[in-house]
């Protein structure tokens, strides 16, 4: 058997691995057949096994062989030739998918192991992990995709879990909320993805990255395309980056995705569904070698976001919100590296961030347990040294910056007045002058439905 055979075999381990997980979770739920607590377990440490000792090997065999480029190639699913349009899935194993798919399978197998202590007994204990499922196959998907659709299939997987983990405990009103919240955030930057992908067919006649990016192997490939297309192109996936890993303007919804248990928070919005939307610069990140402008407003919205992190950080009243803003910053910090150039140090910064923060998040209940612990024992509150902000700014400037910082910098405000409001007086518009139309055709009310009521407006009192 020659070595790319046995390339293939493990790539093709390492992608079905999670789907077989999902499968055989999803299925089970499906037909009712829920498994216990301890099969759970067991199917997601062996998918996690299986996946990451396959990456593992493919690694090593890279490395030893000099390869730094290897495709695993499924063939045309949609061939559309009168649109010229074709969605070819195909996984491609190089320096940046290998590391992200190895962090990958360690962080979610150590949240895994964790959930099942953590939620034990807990009802939707089934939920989470078929949840779970969805989150890691969209996260190898996303990690290892070697087209735009491809990539696109898995961030859209990776973002309605993320969803739905928000809004995990719902038997009460607000995670649901918030959930929605961040799904139309998302449904922001997925249309800006959807319409970059499109864009990108259109010039290039293909969305493979081996062919967007040039011929050379990550993170020596040049874009083909000019740099006014790459500029548009780019500003759409900056975008989607900006949605996905609550960038400014979107930071607003990071803290309400801390409804969710703590396990998601950990392995969402502190370790991998974050650093997706950095991933994705760092896909097409010869974009930014084409455009100046395009690396230009990466780094200038990697400073802001960065600013408003660290400002945000320091005025959370709970842990899980700080962590959160506190993640938001690294991340900047990450977007401005990638805009500045550089390729390595983001994807090391990736994988050291991410583990730090899952294990910060995992650790957050006990920490507060064990402080307070320290001040009874000590019998006062612990001091904290006087900040040199303090002695710089003047109390006037000072209270501004706290409450701009405990206000979230006004941004879920902004969006709903200026965005928000507008798109829904457009489509009120539109429903009033569908309604009409539809009255005048049928000679008066067309909608009968509109007149039932609702029984109630409290979503407690459905469950």
């Amino acid at each position: 058997m020659t070595i790319d055979n046995v390339l293939t075999l493990l790539g093709i381990c390492v992608v079905t691995s999670p789907l077989v997980m999902l499968i055989v979770v999803g299925v089970s739920s499906l037909i009712d057949r829920r498994l216990t607590e301890r099969s759970l377990s067991r199917i997601t440490e062996i998918a996690v096994i299986l996946g990451l000792t396959a990456s593992l090997i493919i690694l090593v065999l890279m490395l030893t062989t000099g390869r730094r480029h290897v495709p695993l190639e499924f063939g045309n699913w949609v061939f559309l030739p009168e649109q010229h349009f074709h969605f070819h899935l195909k996984f491609v194993f190089d320096r940046l998918s290998v590391p992200f798919a190895i962090l990958s399978f360690v962080l979610c197998g150590t949240i895994g192991a964790f959930t099942s202590r953590y939620l034990h007994r807990e009802p939707g204990y089934n939920r989470f992990f078929v949840l779970y499922a969805v989150f890691l196959l969209g996260m190898i998907v996303s990690s290892l995709a070697g087209t735009i659709e491809t990539l696109f299939f898995g961030w859209e997987f990776v973002g309605l879990s993320s969803a739905l983990l928000v809004a995990y405990f719902h038997e009460h009103a607000n995670p649901v909320r918030n959930g929605q919240h961040v799904w139309t955030i998302y449904r922001i930057a997925d249309a800006a993805f959807l319409i970059a992908a499109l864009t990108l067919h259109h010039l290039t006649g293909a969305g493979e990255f081996d062919v967007l990016m040039g011929t050379g192997p990550w993170p020596q490939g040049q874009a083909t395309i000019s740099e006014s297309h790459a500029l548009f192109v780019g500003i759409l996936l900056l975008i989607a980056v900006a949605g996905k890993s609550a960038l400014v303007p979107f930071s607003g919804w990071l803290p309400r995705a801390m409804e969710g248990p703590t396990p998601s928070s950990a392995i969402f919005y502190g370790a991998l569904s974050v650093h997706l939307g950095a991933f994705l610069l760092l896909r097409v990140s010869p974009l930014l070698e084409v455009s100046l402008t395009l690396s230009i407003a990466v780094i200038v919205i990697g400073l802001v976001s960065a600013v408003f992190g660290a400002m945000a950080a320091r005025v959370q009243t709970d842990i899980k919100s700080t962590l959160a803003f506190a993640s938001l910053t690294q991340v900047s910090i990450i977007v401005v590296e990638i805009g500045c150039g550089l390729r390595y140090i983001p994807l090391i910064h990736i994988i050291g961030h991410a583990c730090l923060r899952t294990l910060q998040l995992l650790r957050a209940p006990t920490l507060l347990h064990d402080y307070h612990q320290l001040e009874n024992a000590i019998g006062a509150r612990l001091s904290h040294p006087t900040s040199a902000w303090s002695r710089i700014f003047p109390v006037g400037v000072r209270d501004w910056a706290y409450r701009f910082s405990m206000e979230r910098g006004f941004l879920d405000t902004i969006l709903k007045d200026y965005f928000v409001r507008p798109f829904l007086a457009v489509f009120r518009k539109c429903d009033s002058l569908e309604r009409r139309w539809t009255d005048l055709l049928s000679g008066g009310n067309s909608r009968q439905s509109d007149d039932v009521k609702p029984h109630t407006t409290s979503l407690e009192e459905f469950v």
